[in-house]
This record gives C-alpha cells, sequence and structure tokens, in this order.
C-alpha cells in the first residue's frame, strides 16, 4: 500500500498538497489540468522531489528520506531516456546494472524481457533504427527488468499515433497484472484512464485528490476536472 500522509510538495512558487492512499496493486490514473502538477506528484513518489512536509510510506515503511535509486520505484519519462550510442540490449540492460557488467542470469532476464515486449529480433540494434513505438517498448522493458513494486509513467506514449498508443496501454495493463505492481500512470487523455486505469487521482487547484472509480469519476466530474475536460 502507498500512503502520502500530510504531504505539501512545492515547485518553486507552487504549492501541492496530498494525503491519500493508494492500495497494492491499483492501476490509477493521474489526471487533471495542465500545471497542475501530475508530474510534481509521481517526481515526489519517486524521490526526485523533496517533500517539504508530510510523510510517504510504502507497505508501512517510511520512503520519506530513501534515495530515489534505492525505493521500489521504476519510472518511464515522457522521452523513454534511451541512450543513442547504445544498442537495445544495452539500453535494456541498464536497468539491472549502470556498468552493464551482467551476468548469466541477468542477460537472461533481460532477454525474457525483450521477448515480452516482442524486441528479442532487435536486440543488435540502435534506438536510431527503430520506430516510436518500438523505442517505447525498450524503455518498457528496461523498466520490466527492473522488478520494481511501483511503476510510475510521466506520459511516455503521449507522442504515439492513437493505435499504437492504446497497445502499448494494453501491455502495460498486461505486465502490471503478471507481475502485480502498483501502476501511476500520468495522463492528459481521459481515454487512457478509461481503457486501463482501476482509480483515477485528480490533480487541480493545488490539491490532490483520493483514487476515485474511473467510471463514476468521469461520467460526473466535479467542476475542476469538467472545465479541463470542455
Amino acid at each position: 500500500m502507498l500512503r502520502l500522509e500530510n504531504c505539501l510538495i512545492e515547485n518553486g512558487g507552487f504549492a501541492l498538497h496530498a494525503d491519500l492512499t493508494v492500495d497494492r496493486g491499483s492501476l490509477i490514473a493521474v489526471i487533471g489540468p495542465s500545471g497542475a502538477g501530475k508530474s510534481t506528484l509521481i517526481e515526489a513518489v519517486a524521490g526526485f522531489r523533496q517533500l517539504s512536509s508530510g510523510a510517504i510510506h510504502w507497505n508501512g515503511t517510511s520512503l520519506t528520506q530513501v534515495e530515489p535509486g534505492k525505493r521500489p520505484v521504476a519510472m518511464l519519462f515522457q522521452d523513454g531516456n534511451l541512450f543513442p550510442h547504445l544498442t537495445v540490449v544495452q539500453n535494456v540492460g541498464l536497468g539491472i546494472r549502470a556498468n552493464l557488467r551482467l551476468d548469466a542470469t541477468q542477460r537472461v532476464q533481460v532477454q525474457a524481457a525483450l521477448v515480452r515486449v516482442g524486441l528479442q529480433d532487435m536486440a543488435g540494434r540502435k534506438p536510431a533504427a527503430l520506430s516510436g513505438g518500438q523505442q517505447s517498448r525498450v524503455a518498457l522493458a528496461r523498466v520490466l527488468v527492473q522488478g520494481r513494486d511501483l511503476l510510475l509513467l510521466d506520459e511516455p506514449f503521449a507522442a504515439l499515433g492513437p493505435a499504437l498508443k492504446a497497445e502499448m496501454l494494453d501491455l502495460v495493463a498486461e505486465l502490471v497484472a503478471e507481475n502485480g505492481a502498483t501502476l501511476l500512470m500520468v495522463s492528459h487523455d481521459p481515454s487512457d484512464a478509461r481503457r486501463i486505469a482501476d482509480q483515477v487521482v485528480l490533480v487541480a487547484d493545488g490539491q490532490v485528490h483520493p483514487p476515485m472509480e474511473t467510471a463514476s469519476l468521469l461520467d460526473n466530474p466535479p467542476p475542476a476536472l469538467k472545465a479541463y475536460l470542455g
């Protein structure tokens, strides 16, 4: 269980308040107006942004002072963060060891992840030789090999076309279900939430609202969300 307890997250002159609980294994879409603080929220969970006050707990253990690399978190960013000079298999291997000195078991783990995302025949290619969708799959495979309990997505598929984005979202949902991970997915598109999210967290007016059932919230949006959705 993820618990954000009376958290104040500040970013320059912007302040975001969060007090909520996310059940383990949930698929959560984080939505709200542009600039409301969606990315700020998951950056705080990942440890890239410090709390001004409050605490973050995972399964009863405080993460508040834990370094980002030591948190049970894997994060997928908007640009995928692939290294252009490395091959697909090397980019995925970075998820296990930054120096890429992998033992036999770890190399098998990387190959299994590439099979799972359908890129087993492209292990030797570099990112420039891949399509946008294939690059997204490489980034997802790198997250997969980390085996973390919390998966944070910051609109990594926003640049993809509708059909390819839907395919990637379905793959994410499958992987999360297989691994029992908890998903927090930032999105500006309510259809993404409807597609794979059990619940939605609304971020608006400096406040992170507790999770609500997806269809219920989107079918009967509060004023802040209604204004955003138009």
